[in-house]
């Protein structure tokens, strides 16, 4: 197992990531995603409540260059399971598996973002806590090392996970120009505390420059209750 802290510090750009898990008194279902940027329009965003999810939001609307891959809702509640992705993929998540699709063949009608040279690879998690019982998995959608003919598509499910154990990905290996795609299967990593230690310990070990907004979410597993909290790199005083 991975330290978490470590794994997040080791590259000044992951880009965006999501960390799903149990937390470590087997309680929780665990949740954090984030956001990082690079240019002044990745990083004009903060993370706002929207229902039992959240909306991606400009900062300053006067600076906002082009919302088409940045403004979204990474976080969507549908009954007993919580959506988290990296894009707007999010909503079709949603929308078929009301329709009776599966998390997978949903995510069948999407691809890698049209971000060249990029490809900025589209990552996604669900988590199902119902009766008691949780499992959750992780997909990411990404081009054949950079080929956009051709998009790979990985799901990793995950059932009776185990407490203090957690599974990462992201989407950039590293920073670079083009930007790497993340490689391998998702990294597992330690899940420690309660949710506002491991709220703090995930933004303290996020590159300082460069981390944008953070989301994280226990869910009781005997009940269903759920607990956020949200941090953003920009805010207003009275958000303070």
């Amino acid at each position: 197992m991975t330290d978490l802290k470590k794994e997040l510090g080791s590259t000044t750009y992951p880009g965006r990531g999501i960390i799903l898990g149990t937390s470590e008194d087997g309680k929780y279902a665990v949740c954090a995603y984030f956001i990082m940027g690079r240019s002044e329009n990745s990083r004009n965003r903060v993370f706002v409540e929207e229902g039992e999810g959240i909306r991606t939001q400009a900062f300053d609307e006067s600076k906002m260059e082009d919302p088409s891959l940045i403004i979204y809702a990474p976080v969507r509640v549908r009954g007993t399971s919580t959506i988290v992705t990296n894009g707007d993929q999010t909503d079709t998540i949603y929308e078929l598996m009301q329709a009776g699709q599966s998390f997978e063949e949903s995510l069948r009608t999407r691809e890698f973002e049209p971000d060249a040279p990029n490809y900025t690879p589209r990552i996604s998690g669900i988590m199902n806590v119902k009766g008691g019982k949780y499992d959750f998995a992780l997909s990411i959608l990404k081009s054949n090392h950079g080929d956009p003919s051709s998009c790979q598509r990985f799901t990793y499910t995950y059932e009776n996970p185990k407490a203090g154990e957690g599974y990462f990905i992201h989407t950039y290996q590293g920073d670079g120009n083009p930007l790497p795609s993340f490689e391998g299967e998702p990294t597992q990593v330690n899940i420690s505390g309660d949710i506002n230690k491991f709220t703090d310990d995930v933004w303290t070990a996020l590159n300082a420059d460069n981390k944008v907004s953070l989301f994280t979410r226990y869910i009781d597993i005997a009940t269903g209750a759920k607990e956020t909290r949200i941090y953003n790199k920009n805010f207003k005083k009275e958000e303070k």
